[in-house]
């Protein structure tokens, strides 16, 4: 996502992007710099969760006075609750100082005004359950599933029958709803978890 403000003078062209690695975040630090050579300052922040390790933020002022450029970017996307997402603010110096308060203030406001038009998903933990039925019952049964909301994330076919591969948050709902679609035939088992991702509104 891309947004622009300017503060006497100055140009604050704001850009977000989800990032899931650390090479991510900073794929697009390189591409702010390729896309606006001309600029003087080419601020970043980021925050990314790495399975298994420690959560990875980091920031840069890029020339800018210390810790009027990238640290309140950063505090900005802490503040927001985001994770796996990187926040670069180009600046074209206008020709007046901001001075330190009037950076901290530019390069907050540049990333919230980026931050309110990107859409933002949210990771969920949910149960797997697999249900399997011939071949002959599948189409059905896949139909109605659909019908009443349940998220199908695989199905698998083979000489035996098919294996729908279900994700709920609430497990026992789901057998019910099994039952009832197979008249008690088939039963929903499980199958483990997985991580979703919802989409929710952009405004916290």
């Amino acid at each position: 996502m891309r947004t622009e403000t300017e503060v006497r003078r100055s140009r604050f062209i704001a850009l977000v992007r989800r990032a899931d690695s650390e090479d991510e975040a900073r794929a697009l630090v390189s591409e702010a710099r390729s896309l606006y050579p001309d600029a003087r300052h080419h601020c970043s922040a980021f925050v990314v969760d790495v399975p298994g390790a420690s959560r990875v933020e980091r920031s840069s002022d890029d020339g800018e006075p210390a810790g009027t450029a990238g640290m309140p970017m950063l505090e900005v996307l802490r503040g927001a609750g985001l994770t796996n997402v990187v926040a670069v603010v180009v600046r074209y110096f206008g020709g007046t100082k901001l001075g330190t308060g009037g950076l901290v203030r530019a390069y907050s406001e540049a990333v919230q005004g980026a931050l309110a038009v990107t859409p933002r998903v949210r990771a969920e933990t949910v149960g797997l359950w697999a249900v399997d039925v011939g071949h002959a019952d599948a189409g059905h049964l896949e139909a109605e599933l659909h019908v009443r909301g349940v998220e199908v994330v695989g199905v698998r076919y083979d000489a035996d029958g098919v294996r729908f591969t279900l994700a709920a948050a609430d497990g026992a709902e789901l057998a019910g709803t099994v039952a009832a679609l197979t008249r008690g035939a088939v039963a929903a088992v499980a199958a483990g978890e997985t991580v979703v991702e919802r989409p929710e509104d952009a405004d916290p």
